[in-house]
């Protein structure tokens, strides 16, 4: 795969999921390393557009989502983690992926997605962090979903 370099990271392969973001120098933690850009779009086109397996639906808020499937948005390449180096931010009505801790070149630039517990079967998680919960959700599901592992592997 051809590398695309942007201002402080490259797309390339990513052992997480197919096409990851990794540093191209040290990035400080606070650091805003790229804003997630898309078009704004209603709660019944991002349904829609869900529904037709688009990956790139961002919550925006109460009425509106972004749709990050554009070449414009690399950071829809920022793959998910249970124990992710940034995070996002929302000021003045843009999402921004900033980073919380510092992060090396060649690091995988990774934050949480936040999904719900609904369908959580449906997204599995190939992070690879040594808490992985084994699901992509939100990390106030994570005790809920070790809850379910330790019933598991005890039989109950």
């Amino acid at each position: 795969m051809v590398s695309l370099i942007f201002m402080l990271f490259e797309i390339k392969t990513s052992t997480i999921h197919g096409t990851g973001a990794f540093a191209l120098t040290f990035i400080k933690s606070g650091t805003k390393i790229a804003g997630y850009e898309g078009e704004r779009i209603s709660k019944s086109e991002s349904a829609r557009r869900c529904e037709q397996e688009n990956p790139y639906i961002f919550y925006l808020n109460e009425n509106e989502d972004i749709d990050g499937d554009s070449p414009a948005n690399p950071a829809r390449f920022i793959n998910h983690s249970c124990n992710p180096n940034c995070e996002t931010l929302m000021e003045e009505k843009r999402i921004w992926i900033q980073a919380v801790r510092d992060i090396p070149p060649g690091g995988e630039l990774t934050f949480n997605y936040g999904y719900d517990l609904e369908a959580y079967r449906d997204h599995p998680c190939r992070c690879g962090a040594a808490d992985c919960v084994g699901y992509i959700v939100s990390e106030e599901f994570f005790p809920q979903l070790r809850s379910k592992q330790t019933m598991t592997k005890g039989g109950g």
